[in-house]
């Protein structure tokens, strides 16, 4: 004869037990199993930019306090694998700087959806121990370096610049990334609206076809590298040469004022978004706005359109949702800005027309 013995669960209904199992055996193993039950995480794995990384991090981190049961892992791989294993389905989202063309879109194996989630800036990092002084940077000047055609850095193009600071008879080495980046596609985007040389003869990407310079991993491996070089120049995220407290120019704007990059400098290029296309893909660098930085970019998440498992899903664009709203708020103190209240009420919309 079976009979249920739930001990104090009674109401719950749930196990069917023989008269031989003790009872205490069973009350030793259920409030274990609810325990269980209460606490079940859902892990979302993503991987991809290192530019956006600093801030994912701290999302994830203060999402989980009050989230507990969704636990958010990232790796800081590049945007050019975080695209690629996206569209692969190999994560439940990806980290991208660049957005993706639709001749990518077109090929992948799985169809994903931009998701912007902050603004930050690329800016011209340097390690020149013996200048006093912020040193001042035209588009064409970086140009010209990163082609190669600028070569030491008393050069006229660079001393005419920077009037009153005495600039070394120093050989330039450039920096670049190795793996493919959206902190490049960044910089190379700029460039090619601000050099017709660069637009023909580099263009613009995740990774291209450098013509000089030492390359490193991710933004900390620039970072790293243009710290041990002497008379090194690189491209990195803000918040990784203000960590690294690794000097940094100012870079002149359309309107011509040489703008050191900030989060209100991002905010007002930002505001050139206004009009972003309904798949939320767009291009700041070079914005107009007399105090805008123009050297900044979008940075956005990629989600699956249809997730590994509806769990894993509703997760994601819970974790989404809090990003675009009180998430914002952690952006300035990392040195990126928060995302204007139009791109939010866009990315909300999209999100809840996600099934």
């Amino acid at each position: 004869m079976t009979r249920v013995d739930v001990c104090d669960f009674r109401h719950v209904g749930m196990f069917a037990l023989e008269d031989t199992m003790p009872r205490r055996m069973v009350c030793a193993v259920m409030p274990l199993f609810f325990c269980f039950m209460v606490y079940a995480q859902t892990t979302l794995n993503g991987a991809g930019s290192t530019f956006v990384y600093p801030i994912m991090s701290k999302w994830a981190e203060e999402y989980h306090k009050q989230h507990p049961e969704t636990q958010v892992s990232y790796l800081p791989i590049g945007s050019g694998a975080g695209i690629a294993q996206t569209m692969a389905g190999m994560l439940d989202f990806g980290g991208t700087d660049a957005p993706v063309s639709d001749a990518e879109l077109a090929k992948a194996k799985v169809s994903i959806v931009h998701i912007p989630v902050v603004l930050g800036a690329d800016v011209p990092a340097y390690n020149l121990p013996e200048v006093q002084g912020q040193l001042r940077f035209t588009g064409r000047v970086l140009a010209g370096i990163f082609l190669g055609t600028i070569k030491n850095w008393n050069d006229p193009a660079i001393s005419s610049l920077n009037a009153g600071i005495t600039l070394p008879n120093q050989e330039i080495t450039v920096v670049h990334r190795l793996d493919g980046s959206g902190t490049t596609y960044i910089w190379t985007d700029y460039l090619l609206k601000v050099s017709s040389e660069w637009k023909n003869t580099v263009g613009r990407g995740t990774s291209v076809k450098w013509p000089v310079g030492l390359g490193a991993n991710g933004n900390e491996g620039v970072s790293e590298k243009i710290r041990e070089v002497k008379g090194a120049i690189g491209y990195v995220e803000l918040s990784y040469a203000q960590k690294k407290k690794i000097p940094i120019g100012s870079v002149q704007n359309p309107s011509g004022l040489f703008i050191a990059a900030s989060v209100g400098g991002i905010e007002e290029a930002a505001a050139s978004a206004v009009g972003t296309p309904s798949d939320l893909r767009a291009s700041i660098s070079n914005a107009p706005g007399t105090h805008a930085y123009p050297i900044a970019s979008f940075s956005w998440v990629l989600m699956p359109v249809h997730a590994r498992n509806p769990e894993t899903k509703k997760a994601l664009k819970d974790f989404l949702a809090w990003i675009v709203t009180d998430g914002q708020k952690y952006a300035a103190d990392l040195y990126y800005s928060p995302l204007p209240q139009e791109i939010v009420a866009k990315t909300q919309r999209v999100l809840s027309e996600s099934r």
